[in-house]
């Protein structure tokens, strides 16, 4: 990285550092900050005013927190204990109030002396410490603080202006602290390089970098907050959009051979079968797809389809075209299961036109093979063969068809499904086994805002299937509140049992097998605070199951699917399952995805909390997939005022994957996911909000799609490729490298 050698310092040095030694050691090892340019970059969470106190009703439990309070009383207690028999042990209790809460500190023994000396009702200062309960009220023990007063030259100078800046801290190094380092470093602000070209800049009228590092940090206004957080997040989208485009433009590069279907090929043949005719938006979407096909570079393409929208096979055409034109086309499955599944559904929708080499197989007819880890040898070679020789034109497969063993004859076209599973080094090796880069098409089913998609997958083309084939039935999706009504939990047992008397059949599922305990490295794990509270493990497949069959479904055909059993036995539940042989499946979320059994109209999610929204609604997504309505309820024993059942309500009250997504988005930070779906890279986001700043993310994507047309190598933008070494860190470089 050819940073500024100013911004580029490091902050712990073994000859000079910039921060004592034991300061910089915590920046580096909590907070990921290396360099000055790091720290400079560390920007305030928010900002509080002298004048005003912070909100205290608000605080989260369990959470670090900084708050700018005024000290309402302190007492003294003292008290007998063993480490003090005869009564000496002090306690000194002080109430903070923001003129609408109080928070209750608490300091003990030795520890009482300086704040019992300095904090006298009326003063004012910033604490920061966790957030805990004791006697049914809030409180912070032992936290560190920093007094806000306006009479020594030291004070007055570090917390000049009216604004006082709030930084993310950690237990080992508060806000102020981090502050006063920023203080330090600050002056070398001036030095900074700007990554936005200076006609971009000026014509959207953004603060130069080093003006909108200085009034970050260090604002006298509420308008320098706003024009400093404009331009940066100026920077952020910019930076990342320039990334992406210059992928994109490498892509436009890369030769591949172009594939365009026979006109009374397989494809064709194909069509004739089907029952039915394709969605508008099936057909819209597999024009943009086949389009692609035929040009001379690479498709990327990212499908998007809600639940049951049709994209497999949508998929299915593009694959057949591919195969229409001389090559192979290979669908690379998360899971055995999936693979299996869908293995077994295009065989079918197929009929003899995958019988390819065999007695009774149609004219244009191919072979399709399936390629898991799990597979007998014989299977596997003969599998192989087929692949190499050319004789399969379409192969499903887990990441076992990555390996190096395995060899295509003309590979054309991969389809990847549900892309979050699989890392880019995945999809990057299975591209390399084409002669040429083979085309590319992404399906995921769970909806991404436009924005996200923007963000994380700017280096594909998006296409979206928001309409559901017709025949597909609504889903009634209701929250069982099993700990304040456990009359509603006894009915939804008794749908469960109407749904199967009328010759349908159900799903239950849970977040856990149940023969973990076995194991004494995770009995230690760490748990979740919903996990404190409820001081219970989530329900796990194996107990359930048991308890269903003696109890509320005794009589009923159930049986247990999970990700630890053999595959065999696994395909073989599936399979009873599909040819409605069993009649309750509780099952782990191995069925979250590509499960497809029209007959199966109920779903029972237990612990309903314990899963994401965009979980809840693909695992949703498995009823209702045939003309009978389908019924999804949601079990839960957390507290009707809780977080956990607003996001349950959300699901609830709506079946749109993109609405879902927005939620989902709000409610989780984004951080994490983006993290997740890119390759668990750190986020470089810090002050760009996926979602409040579809604007400013769009408008800086046409601007990148421009320069990078116009100046691909940046070479008029010495700035620009520092920043785009800087921001985009070595890791997130690798995963745009590998797309």
């Amino acid at each position: 990285m050819d940073l500024v050698p100013a911004l580029q310092e490091p902050l712990k040095q073994p000859l000079k550092s910039v921060l004592g030694p034991a300061t910089a050691k915590v920046m580096a090892e909590h907070l990921g900050l290396h360099t000055v340019g790091d720290l400079l970059h560390h920007y305030p969470r928010r900002y509080e005013e002298r004048g005003q106190l912070t909100h205290l009703a608000d605080l989260p439990m369990d959470e670090h927190v900084t708050v700018v309070a005024q000290v309402a009383d302190a007492r003294l207690h003292t008290f007998a204990s063993a480490k003090a028999p005869r009564g000496k042990g002090q306690r000194l209790e002080v109430t903070i109030t923001d003129g609408s809460g109080r928070l209750q500190l608490v300091f003990f023994g030795n520890g009482v002396h300086k704040p019992h000396k300095e904090l006298l009702p009326g003063t004012r200062a910033m604490f920061a410490g966790k957030v805990s309960v004791f006697n049914r009220r809030l409180q912070l023990a032992h936290p560190a603080y920093e007094l806000l007063r306006g009479d020594s030259d030291e004070t007055v100078e570090d917390w000049a202006g009216a604004l006082i800046p709030l930084y993310p801290a950690t237990a080992k190094l508060e806000s102020w602290k981090i502050g006063k380092a920023i203080q330090t470093v600050l002056p070398t602000a001036q030095e900074a390089l700007d990554p936005l070209p200076p006609s971009l800049r000026e014509g959207r009228g953004l603060l130069p970098l080093p003006e909108a590092l200085l009034k970050i940090h260090r604002p006298h206004t509420k308008a320098d907050i706003a024009g400093a957080r404009a331009r940066l997040k100026w920077d952020e989208a910019f930076v990342l959009q320039v990334a992406l485009a210059r992928r994109c433009h490498a892509d436009t590069q890369l030769p591949a051979v172009p594939r365009t279907p026979e006109p009374d090929g397989i494809l064709t043949a194909f069509d004739d079968r089907l029952p039915f005719t394709l969605t508008d938006g099936q057909q819209k979407v597999s024009k943009e797809i086949f389009d692609d096909l035929a040009t001379e570079h690479p498709m990327h393409r990212l499908l998007q389809g809600e639940v049951g929208s049709g994209k497999t096979l949508v998929a299915l055409r593009a694959m057949l075209a591919v195969v229409d034109s001389g090559g192979q086309a290979a669908m690379l499955a998360p899971t055995e299961v999936l693979a299996q599944q869908h293995h077994r559904s295009i065989t079918e929708m197929m009929g003899e036109l995958a019988e390819g080499g065999m007695l009774g197989g149609a004219e244009h007819a191919t072979k399709v093979v399936l390629l898991t880890g799990s597979m007998g040898a014989a299977a596997r070679r003969q599998a192989l063969l087929d692949l190499v020789t050319g004789e399969a034109g379409l192969v499903i497969g887990t990441h076992a068809l990555i390996e190096d063993k395995v060899q295509f004859h003309d590979l054309g076209l991969v389809v990847v499904d549900e892309q979050h599973r699989f890392g880019v080094e995945q999809r990057d090796a299975l591209r390399g086994k084409g002669k040429q880069p083979p085309h590319l098409l992404v399906m995921t089913a769970t909806p991404i805002p436009r924005t996200v998609a923007m963000t994380v997958f700017g280096d594909l083309e998006t296409s979206v299937l928001d309409q559901l084939p017709a025949g597909r039935s609504p889903i009634a999706s209701h929250v069982v509140p099993a700990a304040d009504k456990p009359h509603f939990l006894a009915r939804a047992w008794e749908r469960v049992r109407e749904e199967v008397a009328d010759g349908h059949q159900a799903y239950v599922v849970c977040p856990r097998i149940g023969d973990e305990e076995d194991d004494p490295k995770k009995a230690g794990q760490k748990t979740s605070p919903e996990d404190e509270a409820e001081k219970r493990p989530p329900l796990a497949v194996l107990d359930v199951a048991d308890q269903l069959s003696r109890g509320p479904l005794q009589g009923l055909r159930v049986e247990v699917l999970h990700g630890r059993m053999h595959p065999d036995d696994k395909d073989a539940v599936m399979r009873r399952f599909a040819a409605g042989e069993t009649d309750v499946l509780v099952a782990t979320t191995v069925i979250e995805v590509g499960v497809n059994v029209p007959n199966a109209t109920a779903m029972v999610i237990m612990d309903a909390d314990r899963f994401g929204v965009s979980q809840l609604h693909q695992l949703r997504g498995r009823v209702g997939r045939g003309s009978a309505p389908g019924l999804c309820l949601l079990v839960t024993e957390m507290p009707e005022a809780g977080a956990a059942r607003q996001r349950l309500n959300a699901v609830a009250a709506t079946l749109d994957g993109f609405e879902l997504s927005r939620i989902d988005l709000e409610q989780r930070r984004e951080g994490d996911v983006l993290g997740q779906a890119q390759s668990g890279a750190r986020s470089s986001l810090r002050v760009l909000a996926v979602i409040e700043d579809e604007e400013v993310i769009a408008e800086a994507r046409e601007e990148a799609t421009a320069l990078v047309a116009a100046d691909p190598e940046l070479e008029r933008l010495p700035g620009l490729r520092t920043a785009l070494d800087a921001l985009v860190d070595e890791e997130r470089e690798q995963y745009l490298e590998k797309g």
